[in-house]
Order: C-alpha cells, then structure tokens, then sequence
C-alpha cells in the first residue's frame, strides 16, 4: 500500500513535445558514421609485417598462469596474453569450464591444453587467426558444422568493459562491483538508475525491465512487489556473466520478451577449481569510502569424488547513507545486505550433467516510503526488507548422437517484501512465488541445427498485514512451446528461423480471470560479405497476455474490463567488421510494443492499455586490440515514445524512460602478470525542455570516470590488492534513467530521485588458498 503526494494537480489532456537534443538527425549521423568506418577500414591493409607478426606470434612460447574459470574467460585470457587473434562462437563453448594453465606452452599447444576433454580443438587459418571447432569425433557424430554464427566473441573484446551485450566476472572484480548498476555500467544500450540498491530498476533501449525477461540461471523473475522499488536483487560476487539480448529474441527466450532478454548466470565449482585440486577457498574483504562500507565474501568450493563438485557462498555488505557529488547526505540509501549460495554439480555420466542451486539474498534497511523518490515531508522512511530465495535443478544431456542434446530446467523463486510504515497502517507485507519449468532438445540434421521444446510458469503474489498476509491475491500461469532452427543455407549465408506459441491465463484479487494467446514468429539472417564482414537482419514478434499487477497495489487499482494482450514486433539491421585487431559495428533497431499496459496517472488506479510504446535507435561500437591493451566506444542514441509522447519517470512507471544519448568507452591494460589496470566512462547527452502532462522538465548531461588497478603480488590469483575509483571527479548528477526533478512545478515538491554516489573510493584484499 501507499499514500499519494499532499496535492495531486488536476492532469493535463494535451498533446506533448518531444525533448530537445541539438542533434543531427538520425539518418545524418548513421551515414556519417558509416562514411567514417569506410575509411577507417581502408587503412588498415595487409601487409607483410602483419605477416611476419602473426608467424612469430604462432611459434611463440609463454609462461602462462591462468587460473580456473568458465572456458570462455580463460580462453578470452589466454588470446589475450599470447597475442593472437582467437575467435570463437559464443554457444560453441556454453557450460563449459576450465581448470585454467600453467607451464610453458605455444599457441596451439596452450588451445590444446585448455581445450582437452571438451570436444574442441583449436586451429589457425591461413591469416593467421585462431578459432575453434569441434573435433572430428564430434562433427561425425553432431552432423555438417557450422562455421557461421549469430554471435562471436573474440579473445580480448569479451574482457572489456564496454563489450556490449555481455558482462564478464573479470569486469565486475575490477570495478568491486556491489549492486545492478555497477554490473552494467558499460553497457551502452541498458541504464540503471534509482540511486541506490532497492529502487534500481533496468532499462533496455528505454523500455523498462518489466517488459524485458529476465532470468538467474534460467529462473524467471515474474512478479513485482511495489513499483517504486526495483524487482531484482543479487550478489555480484556470485555472477560468471551476463547476456543481454535487447530487442530482437528468438523462440527459446522465453515467454514475454517484448523487450529482449537477461540472463544472469553463476558461477559453477569447476569455475573455481584449478586442475587437479581437490579443495579451496577464496576469502575477501572491502572498504567503500563514500558510504563507509565494508564487504565481506567467503568460498569454500572442492571436490566430491571424481564426479561431483560444491562450492558454499556467504556474503555480507553494510553501507551508510551515501553523499552526492555536492557533498549533501542522500538520504536513506544505507543498508546491510546479506547472500547466501550453494551450488552442487554432478556428472552422473561422461555426457550428463546434473545442478542443484540454492540462492538467498537479503536486503534491509530505513527506506522511504517511495524508495524512487527522495525523503520528503510526505515520503517518510521507514524499515522496509526484501528477501528472495531461489531453488534450481538443471539437468543436461550432451550425447554423441546427433539428435539428442538435452537441457531441462526446474525452478522456485519466492520474494518476501516487508514495509513497515510507523504510525499508519503498520506492516504490510507482499510475498510473491513463480514456479516453473523449462525442457529443451536439440537435433542436428545435416544443416539444420534444430531446438524445440516447451516451457511452464506459475506466479502467485500475495498482499496484506501480519494478520492476514492473504487480504489480497492473484495467480497466473502460461505454458509454451517452441521450435527454433539455426540453417547454414550456404558457406556464407545462416538463417534463423523459429515460433513460439504462449497461452496466458491470470486471475486477479477480485477474482476476474483474463486469457491470452498467440504466436510469437521471428527470422534472421547473417551474411559474410567478406571473411572480416558479416552483414545482420532480423525480425521477431513476442506476446505477453495480462499478468499479476504489483503486489503493494492489490488493494486499490483494478483490471480494465477487456484488457488485451500486449505484442511486440522488433526489427534490427546492422553489420560487423571484424579484421586484424579491429572491430567496428553499427546497427539501427525499432521495437514496437502495441497495447502497453500500465496505470496511467490520476483516479480510478485502474491497469489499461495504454497504446503503442516505440523504441528506435542506433548503436555503433568499435573495439581495438594492441598487445595488451584493450580499447572499446561505443554510441548509443535511443528515442522512446507513448502514442508519439516522451515517457517520463514519475507519469510512465513501469513502461520506460527517456535518455540522452550515450557514449561508454573504457582501457583495460595488463602491462605484466602481476598488475592490471583501467579506466571507463560513461557520457550522457542532456535532454532540454522535455514537455510532461504537468509540466516542462529538464534532464541535465553527465560524464563519470571510473577507475580500477589490481596487483597479484606473487603473479598468480593467491593474494590480489585491488583498487578502484567510481565517478573519479566528483559529479553530482541524476541519471537518466531515474526519476527527473519535477520540483519546480508547483505541487511535486519531493517528486526526483535520488542523486547519484559522488566519489567512492574502494580498497579490496582477497587470498585464494
């Protein structure tokens, strides 16, 4: 439940303006960037020095000492320190992990090494770059190879920190990541913002995370407690990386992907283990200065036999309220936080893999009642708690017949949400359960590498006081099924091609039950124009049917009679060029979503459609990899209406946000063994005069730097000194993607979020034994 601002201003019917940027139109700049990237490319011929480089390189022998981690981290690694070019197709090498290498080794001897008992060799073509296929038992048995994917990572790019669309641990370790935000600071198509942990909230490409599906390790996070407070709490500590799919999905992502996708997967035991050993820990400690904080993180993780593996977790984070960059106390920020993890893997078989996953995370503290907004006269604090708890049991099954590679997946996720407003009514408690499971196959047939399967969830939320935690409730479920083919129609040409089919069916607290169906098509195809560049196409369509509403509004906001089901078509267009130790991108998108839903401001609080959300935009990237130093850029620029109007984020919770245009780029230098160090930014464009139902607002621009070092004193990963500096000079600024400042207006006095962390010094010391 919540209270409503002291005065609430009689709502303005009217057409709105959209903001001013200052721009150049968006066609001008993607022609302009693409003249650019031309002539950048045509200065980069082959030479023989090139050559001769790249023939050094392969002959070369190196000390390597890289610790254990997921195959493609220690892959990424070892490219990176062995100065070749390696690239390889990210679902080639999904799930698998590596004890990591020691020795003396040349390239190939090293892929060899890392690469054995994994079905894969490495090999080095004719230019002089490395890649990765399976061995010839492996094609014997799985059919023509494909030698084209949708995605590549390339050793060194995967790394970096303005990577987009993927997050490696090696990331959130140099940056002490503590919360979303921190994870995803480099992304340039998703912002974070609300300040601090419980009221972040995810935006992709401007849409809200409400309409994007996001998922820990394959369990879906499907209900929401309170629409000031973020949805999603976890431990960074625990995370072996993230993939974000803005946009265009295909069939196997899920139910309701208007907006794309996030995955969050953790870490496995053998990410931990070293070969051959049979036991370890890992112990940290941190110190934040701007909030006065401190981090305290165990692992204990080993063997069990010769077939099983376990790894227990247990972190723990108080922080105090945090000061902006003005110096001035933001409020209510303060929290202890506490996580729990326990994971268990077993090989029942040399080809079945079964994983047994328990996830707990705590989060409390003095919150106002809004959390989105800052204190206030009329937005109190008070105790407030969340508490999530998660179970996973997955099962694979990788066979050497062609027609069976297995994956299923069980899951349970329930999240306790506690205020408790002093002097009014009390506690008042949201508890919300989604249970659900995934099965899935593939098959490989000749070209055709086909998955099919089917998928269920139920979510059930409850709402009330201590007396009666069942004053209001409401429960849903859909069940799918789908079918996706990736074709390797000619050496140069792939297409994907898939549908899902979802049925929707919810039952609100007044006992009204909604139904919904469809289908949910998409198609892409990627084209080698040239061995460096790949040209992209898709398009897909998602439906989502009517769902559980937020928890906290149970009790006063009803259903729409005929609320219709919500359905997205996405569509992208865009190229890769990839060549020596470049890499450039660009790509223009459009997602259309038709029949939002939502609670639009004012009385009755009642859910309706809400009309078409559009998010459209470009994004260009360019990477670049000498040596041992990383370089990254990227450009994003986003424009997100509502029937033609710019969303705002007091009007359009829980629908999307706007945003200036984006810049994140970072370095990432690795001078020896012992010593690493980087640097990221993240620069927004500001938004004048953006015209609201109440008002006239102004979205302030922002530059931030950040930076990290770590020192390995003995150059492995026994002892590490870690350092890092967020928002090194000290900016005092609302992000974006936060609630903008309406206090000007008469009657929101109170209505902005809450600034951001001015700098923040963290100083953290780890031992691995």
């Amino acid at each position: 439940m919540e209270g409503k601002p002291r005065r609430l201003p009689t709502l303005i019917k009217d057409s709105m303006m959209r903001p001013r940027h200052s721009n150049t139109p968006i066609v001008q700049r993607t022609l302009l960037s693409l003249a650019v990237a031309m002539v950048v490319t045509g200065v980069f011929p082959e030479s023989v020095h090139a050559d001769v480089t790249a023939s050094s390189a392969a002959t070369a022998r190196k000390k390597y000492d890289i610790g254990p981690g997921s195959l493609e981290s220690t892959l990424n690694r070892f490219g990176r320190e062995a100065g070749i070019l390696l690239a390889f197709p990210s679902d080639l090498v999904a799930d698998l992990n590596s004890a990591g290498l020691r020795g003396t080794y040349s390239p190939q001897e090293g892929l060899d090494r890392l690469l054995e008992g994994s079905g894969l060799e490495g090999f080095r073509d004719s230019g002089g770059k490395y890649g990765l296929r399976r061995t010839a038992r492996a094609q014997r048995a799985g059919g023509t190879e494909a030698t084209l994917e949708a995605v590549r990572v390339t050793a060194g790019f995967a790394d970096s920190t303005a990577t987009p669309g993927r997050v490696s641990a090696r990331t959130l370790e140099r940056y002490a990541a503590n919360d979303l935000e921190d994870i995803l600071a480099g992304q340039p198509e998703v912002s974070v913002g609300g300040g601090h942990g419980i009221a972040q909230k995810i935006f992709v490409r401007g849409v809200e995370d409400t309409l994007v599906s996001v998922s820990i390790d394959g369990t879906v996070q499907g209900n929401r407690a309170f629409h000031h407070a973020g949805r999603l709490q976890l431990e960074p500590e625990l995370i072996s990386r993230v993939e974000i799919m803005p946009g265009v999905v295909d069939a196997t992502a899920g139910p309701g992907a208007l907006g794309g996708a996030i995955r969050f997967i953790t870490k496995d035991p053998e990410e931990l283990l070293r070969r051959d050993e049979k036991a370890g820990a890992l112990v940290k400690g941190e110190y934040t200065g701007n909030a006065e904080g401190y981090k305290a993180h165990t692992t204990v993780f080993g063997r069990l036999g010769g077939n099983w593996s376990a790894m227990a977790s247990m972190t723990r984070l108080d922080q105090s309220d945090y000061e902006d960059g003005s110096g001035e106390r933001v409020h209510s920020t303060g929290s202890q936080q506490e996580s729990s993890f326990f994971k268990v893997v077993g090989k029942l078989t040399p080809e079945q893999t079964l994983r047994l996953t328990y996830d707990r995370h705590d989060n409390e503290g003095m919150r106002n009642q809004r959390p989105q907004w800052i204190r206030s006269s009329w937005n109190p604090a008070y105790p407030m708690s969340s508490e999530r708890r998660t179970w996973n049991a997955g099962y694979t099954w990788k066979s050497d017949n062609p027609l069976l590679d297995l994956a299923a997946n069980l899951y349970q996720t329930q999240t306790d949400f506690e205020q408790n407003v002093i002097g009014r009514w009390g506690v008042y408690v949201a508890q919300m359960e989604s249970t659900g499971f995934d099965m899935r196959n593939t098959s490989v047939l000749g070209r055709h590498r086909v998955t099919y399967g089917f998928d269920y969830r139920r979510d059930k939320v409850n709402a009330g006081s201590l007396s009666n935690l069942n004053e209001e409730t409401g429960n849903g479920d859909v069940r799918g099924f789908f079918v996706q083919d990736r074709i390797q129609l000619a050496d140069p040409l792939h297409m994907d091609i898939g549908v899902r089919h979802d049925r929707y069916e919810v039952t609100d607290d007044s006992g009204t039950t909604m139904k919904a169906s469809g289908f949910s098509p998409n198609v892409g195809f990627t084209y080698a124009l040239t061995p460096e560049l790949i040209l992209l196409a898709a398009h897909s369509r998602a439906l989502r049917g009517p769902g559980n509403m937020d928890a906290f509004k149970m009790s006063v906001a009803t259903n729409a009679p005929g609320l219709k089901a919500e359905k997205a078509r996405s569509s992208e267009l865009g190229a890769e060029y990839e060549r020596d130790r470049l890499r450039l991108g660009a790509k223009v998108y459009e997602t259309l979503i038709d029949n939002a839903i939502a609670d639009p401001l004012g009385r009755p609080n009642r859910y309706e459609n809400v009309g078409q959300l559009k998010s459209r935009g470009l994004l260009l990237t360019a990477g670049y990899q000498w040596n041992r130093l990383t370089m990254a850029v990227n450009f994003h620029r986003n424009l997100l209406t509502l029937n033609d109007e710019v969303p705002n984020g007091y009007a359009h919770n829980g629908l999307g946000i706007s945003q200036g245009n984006t810049v994140t780029a970072s370095l990432d230098y690795t001078p020896n063994d012992r010593l690493e160090m980087g640097w990221q930014g993240r620069f927004v464009r500001g938004i004048d005069s953006q015209s609201t139902v109440v008002g006239t607002i102004d979205k302030p621009g922002y530059g931030v730097h950040d930076l990290y070092a770590r020192w390995h004193p003995s150059g492995r990963d026994n002892y590490t000194v870690s350092l890092s500096v967020r928002n090194v000079f000290d900016k005092s600024y609302l992000d974006h993607a936060t609630t903008e400042d309406f206090q000007h207006i008469p009657g929101y006095e109170g209505v902005v979020g809450s600034r951001e962390p001015g700098r923040e010094l963290r100083i953290g010391l780890s031992a691995r034994f």
